[in-house]
């Protein structure tokens, strides 16, 4: 997690242009998220980005098959980084993938 800003890049544009993409806020994620760049060289539309609360709901589907490759770009909204936190935290200890520790 770190702060988004214009002009910030940790992704290659090819890589956000080619992945079925989520966000917590698309207006965020095409101005100062990871998308930005990809937006501006044009190998990514607006309309090929799903707020991530669509699979949440059920109104997406979210990822549909294993070598398909998504990305969440989150922008910011804490409460919806916190709820993406802990289910992943969650399915990481189900799995096995995780462990707890008292510190």
């Amino acid at each position: 997690m770190g702060t988004d800003t214009k002009g910030k890049q940790e992704v290659e544009a090819e890589l956000i242009a080619d992945a079925t993409l989520f966000t917590d806020q698309i207006a965020q994620a095409i101005t100062i998220g990871e998308c930005q760049h990809a937006i501006a060289d044009g190998s990514l539309t607006e309309d090929r980005i799903t707020e991530i609360g669509a699979v949440i709901n059920g109104t997406h589907s979210g990822r549909t098959s294993a070598d398909e490759i998504t990305l969440f770009d989150g922008t910011g909204v804490g409460l919806q980084d916190l709820a993406v936190a802990t289910a992943a935290v969650e399915l990481a200890l189900k799995s096995g993938d995780a462990i707890e520790f008292d510190f």
